[in-house]
């Protein structure tokens, strides 16, 4: 069949027509169809609709299975997302560049904090709290690297920019506070810290857990989903409680790193970050449950009995 693909907004103008296209070629098909006419429209900036402020099709749908539902039996719809950039690519630098900037103020250069501060001493919650730091992001890099499986290749490139500077304008922030030589360590000494430690070691253990059990959900290459259960490892009994444990022991492991170092910036950062991640926790608990229509009722988003 003949299609004709015209751009989503009030002004439709055709973009492109395509020939004899056959009704079993995918949405993913018929991106790669728009490209070879239209070079700069490369299939991940490309979103086909069937109205104009309609939801995109998916790349695995047949022509065949929608056909009919076409505007005038054969228009598409096509917004231009704007230059992408794959997840993985966004995730490394904006795990790469927290590591990189609260580095710096660890070494305390005298740029940062005047001559004389290297020769500054340096108490020991000071050297565990870059340890855990550089831990934390180290493993996100290398889960980025080999453990995670996107259902979503790309994002908006101007993403990387906000991204880029919540993550490192902030680990600059703690960093210049935790590592300045009139830093005041934790109130209640050697308990706090040694308490606050054990708390982040287990929640970025419980966090690896829970990547690696749910990358053992989706097969290589598919775009698979499955209701997330407890496996063998102990550290996942916590997704009898809550859709994404995974975000739970991130804000544990927040949580843990600010009474660690008794650091205002450090809370902040925690509040604001376990703020969003209850917010895309919600988001995915409402599709689980829409998605699943067993899925179980008792559970809760993010923190268990609450949210």
């Amino acid at each position: 069949m003949d299609l004709e693909i015209f751009t989503a907004s009030s002004n439709e103008r055709l973009v492109v027509s395509l020939k004899n296209v056959s009704p079993s070629r995918t949405v993913r098909d018929i991106k790669e169809l728009i490209h070879r006419e239209k070079k700069s429209l490369y299939p991940a900036r490309q979103s086909l609709r069937l109205e104009i402020r309609g939801k995109s099709l998916k790349d695995e749908q047949q022509l065949k299975s929608f056909s009919s539902e076409l505007k005038d039996g054969k228009i598409i719809f096509l917004k231009d997302l704007g230059h992408q950039i794959g997840w993985k690519t966004v995730f490394l630098w904006e795990y790469a560049g927290p590591l990189f900037c609260y580095l710096i103020t660890y070494m305390r250069p005298e740029l940062i904090y005047g001559k004389g501060a290297p020769t500054k001493p340096m108490h020991q919650v000071v050297q565990i709290a870059a340890v855990c730091w550089t831990f934390h992001y180290i493993k996100r890099i290398l889960e980025t690297l080999f453990v995670h499986r996107f259902s979503h290749g790309y994002m908006p490139i101007l993403n990387l920019l906000k991204n880029c500077t919540y993550y490192w304008g902030f680990a600059f922030y703690i960093g210049y506070y935790i590592n300045h030589p009139l830093y005041t360590p934790a109130y209640f000494g050697r308990l706090q810290i040694n308490a606050a430690l054990a708390g982040f070691i287990f929640s970025e253990l419980g966090n690896f857990s829970i990547h690696i059990a749910l990358r053992s959900l989706r097969p290589a290459g598919t775009k698979e989903r499955k209701i997330p259960v407890p496996t063998e490892n102990p550290f996942t009994l916590l997704f009898d409680y809550v859709s994404c444990p995974n975000y739970t022991y991130e804000v544990m492991s927040w949580v843990s790193f600010s009474i660690l170092t008794q650091c205002l910036p450090a809370a902040i950062f925690t509040a604001l970050g376990g703020t969003i991640m209850t917010i895309w926790a919600l988001g995915k608990h409402r599709n689980y449950r829409r998605e699943f229509p067993n899925y179980p009722k008792y559970r809760k988003a993010i923190f268990p009995f609450i949210i």
